[in-house]
């Protein structure tokens, strides 16, 4: 993960009690990655930029303590922590009066895989050789619940539509993906994937317009830009909020940019420059904003 991304330690998951129910696996949704900002998608980002370097367990008050100063009240916080638990990302444990909070096994693993991503988005501009992968798949109009789980997947992976019926990449190593997708749907027998050059008929630039809505993301990346650029919090509150702001805020382009080479993005594309940004940002920060977690740890236990 780099110079801004702290090193991983594994946890240790407290017993849970005799005849209590093993916890779901954890799930990713897109739409609650891209969603504005909530209670529960707060609490995601708190606890992985500050529980999951950390092989300790937090208490309810802390994550209350610190989702306040995020501007998330009280009983939200509460209820984010539950819906956590009962999605199996956390688990809690009770200490006399007080409870805190682990990650499980696979929250760990599921925070873990968010962090690499969040940290390495936008750090290498991958070469392109000018190869397509497209894949040719039809779903009847009557199935629309099982088309619509089709193009959400296929979007967060990367793809995008210029007809109806056809999928395109320019990363041949998401075939793989692809093939998962349609097996998992029960699709694998209406599809058909080709790697090939964009041929001379029609412009190649026009299919990626209408792949993808590079605008709407342009924009998006701006609004990142001019929402980071000038902010100079001092203070250890100050730059933890920041902090997380900023990385909340940034964990949502993994799921939204199609990750395009240069060679298919507009000239000076924003995204490049917002990729800066966050990575300075992120190492500029971090030590304070880690120390201010470990200062408001210290005070819990000491009271």
């Amino acid at each position: 993960m780099g110079e801004s991304a702290p090193p991983v330690t594994l946890g240790r998951r407290p017993k849970p009690r005799e005849g209590r129910p093993s916890a779901p696996r954890p799930t990713v949704s897109r739409r609650r990655e891209v969603s504005h900002a909530s209670a529960r998608s707060l609490l995601m980002t708190v606890l992985g930029e500050y529980t999951l370097p950390r092989d300790t367990p937090v208490w309810t008050s802390m994550l209350v303590e610190v989702l306040g100063i995020l501007d998330i009240e009280e009983k939200s916080a509460r209820q984010a922590l539950a819906r956590s638990a009962a999605e199996g990302w956390v688990v809690s444990e009770r200490v006399g009066r007080r409870v805190r909070w682990s990650l499980t096994p696979p929250g760990r693993r599921l925070l873990t895989e968010g962090a690499e991503r969040i940290y390495a988005f936008g750090r290498e501009e991958r070469p392109w050789n000018g190869q397509w992968l497209m894949l040719i798949v039809s779903v009847p109009e009557a199935k629309r619940d099982l088309r619509h789980r089709l193009r959400t997947r296929l979007t967060w992976a990367g793809f995008g539509s210029p007809v109806a019926g056809v999928w395109v990449s320019p990363d041949l190593s998401r075939q793989r993906e692809a093939q998962q997708i349609v097996n998992e749907l029960g699709l694998d027998a209406q599809a058909m994937s080709f790697t090939a050059t964009y041929g001379e008929v029609g412009e190649q630039e026009t299919m990626v317009a209408r792949s993808w809505d590079l605008t709407e993301l342009k924009d998006r990346y701006e609004d990142f830009i001019d929402r980071f650029t000038g902010l100079h919090p001092t203070g250890g509150r100050a730059v933890l909020r920041a902090q997380t702001e900023l990385v909340h805020e940034w964990r949502r382009f993994p799921f939204l940019d199609p990750q395009l080479p240069a060679e298919l993005l507009p000239a000076k594309w924003s995204g490049t420059k917002a990729a800066e940004l966050f990575h300075h940002k992120h190492v500029d920060w971090r030590p304070e904003a880690q120390q201010y977690w470990d200062d408001i740890v210290a005070a819990e236990e000491a009271g």
